[in-house]
């Protein structure tokens, strides 16, 4: 029997089984879809995310960031964001005295880099792709998977997404909806050296960003109605590229058009973030609306507070205890506490701007113009609300 089973193999699942490693647990780690081996001459992933200091300094302590950064990534110093030209906030790592804001990495970059940590703890157990078939209770979580292999396990823990099967089987149900946008990423390739500002603009049909990637290399993302997108997936690379022009500001550099994708932008949050000797993490908890690339930051904390308090009942308890359920539900409910209302927040306030800044509302335009002129100027708070995008307050 494992200590731990968990459920996605992801960068929050990946996450999670180092840490538990590091406090000398057993540990069977289940991913359906192993990612696929790096090659330096591979074209940029589609799927990426804007990993925040936070999460940087999650990922070193566990080990896996030494292995990302061999691999390849693109920091970012500098943050902007505005409605029209005038009314402009514009966030720099000097203002906060830190060598940068963050880093831009393709999700399965970061992935691979804790699959090599990984490699060398003889306490994780691996079960690449494979799916899960059922999960049962014979005196704790018995996970079967789709070749009738049996996992047993004191928790189990789920990381595997937003159509969680951890969180569908425990019966944990979920509160959200489904956005009346999609999300339109495009990776370009650009005529100018590689960037170090990320960039969004809202527009009455949705924000526009730009995110940098390794080398030359960028990630557009095009919020609109779903209809648009639809329209502008079917478009030539040279059509599409000449939508992109007329619709970007001219902050966004000449480019060529390489691939692009559609997701659609949900919000869930479960009722719940953990059952018995169960407990979710990251997507499986919840989903939030990827305005501010906070998803996986989020997640990433997840794993940290969790980390944490069960390490305050270990050291208190021992491992012989520490797993027994009246017990688990100690570390589970201050976890759930802490997380729940700050993901919670986090949603909301992501909802709120989204609803604010995707509309042309005369007064309201006003408004959230004033706002984007005054925090360019607000010294103190502005630093303040950098320190906590980046995850260090």
């Amino acid at each position: 029997m494992f200590d731990f089973c968990i459920v996605g193999g992801g960068m929050i699942g990946a996450s999670m089984a180092l840490g538990l490693s590091d406090m000398g647990f057993n540990i069977a780690l289940v991913e359906a879809h192993k990612p696929e081996d790096f090659n330096p001459i591979q074209l940029p992933d589609r799927r990426v995310s804007a990993i925040n200091v936070h999460s940087e300094q999650l990922l070193t302590e566990l080990g896996a960031w030494d292995y990302i950064q061999q691999m390849r990534s693109c920091v970012y110093k500098r943050l902007s964001v505005w409605n029209e030209p005038t009314y402009r906030t514009d966030f720099d790592c000097q203002s906060i005295s830190r060598p940068h804001l963050g880093h831009i990495i393709e999700n399965r970059i970061v992935q691979l880099g804790l699959h090599k940590k990984i490699e060398s703890e003889v306490n994780i157990s691996c079960f690449w792709d494979h799916k899960v078939a059922t999960i049962q209770s014979n005196n704790g979580p018995l996970v079967v998977l789709n070749d009738d292999t049996q996992i047993s396990a004191k928790i189990l823990i789920g990381a595997d997404g937003g159509s969680s099967v951890v969180r569908k089987a425990a019966k944990i149900g979920v509160q959200g909806w489904q956005y009346n946008q999609q999300a339109l990423v495009i990776n370009i390739k650009t005529n100018s050296p590689q960037q170090d500002i990320t960039w969004q603009q809202f527009t009455s049909n949705g924000p526009i960003a730009y995110l940098p990637l390794f080398g030359s290399y960028a990630s557009l993302v095009w919020y609109n109605h779903a209809t648009n997108i639809h329209r502008l997936k079917s478009l030539s690379k040279e059509k599409l590229k000449q939508e992109i022009v007329q619709t970007f500001p001219d902050e966004l550099v000449d480019f060529e058009v390489l691939s692009s994708t559609s997701f659609p932008l949900t919000r869930m949050h479960a009722n719940q973030y953990y059952k018995d000797n169960l407990v979710l993490v990251g997507d499986a908890a919840h989903t939030i609306n990827p305005l501010a690339g906070q998803g996986v930051n989020l997640g990433f904390k997840d794993v940290a507070v969790l980390l944490t308090e069960l390490k305050k009942q270990l050291d208190k308890l021992g491992h012989d205890k520490v797993l027994a359920q009246v017990n688990s539900n100690l570390w589970m409910a201050a976890y759930e506490k802490q997380r729940r209302t700050d993901n919670l927040a986090m949603m909301s306030a992501m909802d709120l701007l989204y609803a604010a800044f995707s509309n042309d509302i005369g007064p309201l335009k006003l408004f959230r113009n004033l706002g984007l002129k005054l925090a360019n100027n607000a010294g103190p708070i502005k630093k303040q609300a950098l320190k906590y995008a980046i995850g260090l307050s």
